[in-house]
This record gives C-alpha cells, sequence and structure tokens, in this order.
C-alpha cells in the first residue's frame, strides 16, 4: 500500500508518502512541504497547493491518500485557512479517482505514539524510528504528513472490515421494498 500523507496548512503543507502494510516495517518514499507566500492572496495560494500536491500525485503515485481532518481550535482564520487547504488535497485525490481518508490530529498521535496527547516531538521521534530514519524530518508538518500516512496504513485493514460488517448489516435490515402495484 502506497499513501499520501497531507497535513494541511495554507504556508506549509506537509506531504508525505509512505509504503507498506500493517505488520511489516514500512518505507518512506518521500517527504516535503508545499510552500505559499504568506503575502499572496487566499486564491493563489490554493492554487499553488493545487500544483504542489498534483506533483506529488504524478510522482509518487499513491493508492489513497489520507488527509489530517480539521478540527475547531480557537482561531476561525487558521481553521479556514486549513480546511481550504484540506479541501484542495481532497479534490486532487478525487479527480484521480483515489479514496480520501480523513484522520484527527488525536487518532495519529495515538496511533504513532501510543498517546493522543503527544506534542509535535514525540510524533517526530516516533516517526523517526518506524521508518527508520536518520533524523525526524522538518519542518513539525512534513513529519506530520508521513505520521497521517503511518496510521492510515496501521488502521486500514481494521477499517475496511468495520465498514464491511456496517454495510452488510444495512443489508441485511434493510426494509423489503415491494414492486408499485403489489401490495
Amino acid at each position: 500500500m502506497r499513501v499520501l500523507g497531507v497535513d494541511p496548512g495554507l504556508t506549509r503543507c506537509g506531504v508525505g508518502v509512505v509504503e507498506g502494510t500493517a505488520g511489516r516495517p514500512l518505507r518512506m518514499a518521500g517527504v516535503g512541504v508545499v510552500r505559499t507566500p504568506a503575502e499572496a492572496e487566499i486564491a493563489e495560494r490554493l492554487v499553488l497547493i493545487e500544483r504542489g500536491i498534483e506533483q506529488w500525485l504524478d510522482e509518487y503515485r499513491p493508492e489513497y491518500v489520507a488527509v489530517e481532518r480539521v478540527f475547531s481550535q480557537h482561531n476561525v482564520r487558521t481553521v479556514m485557512g486549513t480546511a481550504q487547504a484540506s479541501a484542495v488535497a481532497m479534490l486532487c485525490a478525487a479527480r484521480r479517482g483515489l479514496p480520501v481518508a480523513l484522520h484527527t490530529p488525536s487518532e495519529v498521535k495515538a496511533a504513532v505514539t501510543g498517546s493522543g496527547r503527544a506534542d509535535k516531538a514525540q510524533v517526530g521521534s516516533m516517526v523517526t524510528r518506524i521508518l527508520r530514519l536518520d533524523a525526524p524530518p522538518k519542518p513539525a508538518d512534513a513529519a506530520d504528513a508521513l505520521a497521517l500516512a503511518i496510521c492510515h496504513i496501521w488502521r486500514a485493514p481494521a477499517t475496511g472490515r468495520l465498514q464491511q460488517a456496517v454495510a452488510a448489516h444495512r443489508r441485511a435490515t434493510a426494509p423489503v421494498r415491494l414492486p408499485k402495484g403489489t401490495r
């Protein structure tokens, strides 16, 4: 499985590609940051993020895209920018027919460190260990993108089984619809 993790942001949008399967050693295929100038208009910045993500999709050809789920923060302006960058990543993936998974920051931290309250240094340290890197990826946005990809690889098998079980339950309990005129 090859996953592109995206840590959305208007100024720095972390991107990282991880390959592997749950229960096996994982490998980093690439990591970086798509940057935009803070003084540019938001529309221009979103176009730059789109171009950057498209380049990563072209180069690494992931099978899945994992994006950090935007959560409520006190700073509405920050939330809006993060949500807009997140939407661009999802749009780029959807345009190519790639499945998109959203993971909350606490889900990612818990998957990678064992604690949903881990700080950025702990996440960077564990990403370094899990991927057998020489040093934590810099900036933290890049490490967070790799953590998203790791989280998705590790959670995908369980999530897939859960989705299949829910679908089977819905089929089994769905009301029977009779054709018109047969009542």
